[in-house]
């Protein structure tokens, strides 16, 4: 299975795209702190499913897929944080959250499919 092919990892991409693009109107006094660790984690999600899926087994591959989805997960409280910080709008943080929402149905997904077959 190629990994650049998948719908789960090329949605992530959009979202670290998004992310990068929302993280550039934040006070540059943040780009050590909250930017720099909504990018980090933003980047984690699609770098995990791919070395998930560069792995040996299918629970090698499930573990990987969890590391992504702790990662979104940890994306989504920053995204809340920058809300309540005034660095993003209501507006923001709704737009991005709807892709942060369709990403974790799609990991979750993809993590029940290889759950599946254990």
């Amino acid at each position: 299975m190629n990994y650049t092919e998948l719908d789960v990892w090329k949605f992530s991409r959009e979202l670290v795209k998004k992310v990068y693009l929302l993280s550039n109107y934040f006070p540059k006094e943040e780009l050590y702190a909250l930017t720099n660790q909504v990018r980090r984690c933003s980047i984690s999600i699609p770098s995990n499913i791919a070395e998930g899926l560069g792995r040996q087994s299918n629970k090698e591959t499930i573990h990987y897929l969890y590391i992504s989805k702790g990662s979104l997960y940890e994306l989504e409280t920053q995204l809340f944080l920058a809300f309540d910080l005034d660095y993003i709008s209501e507006e923001q943080l709704k737009r991005i959250l709807e892709h942060v929402t369709s990403c974790k149905k799609l990991l979750n997904g993809f993590i029940n499919y290889f759950k599946s077959k254990k």
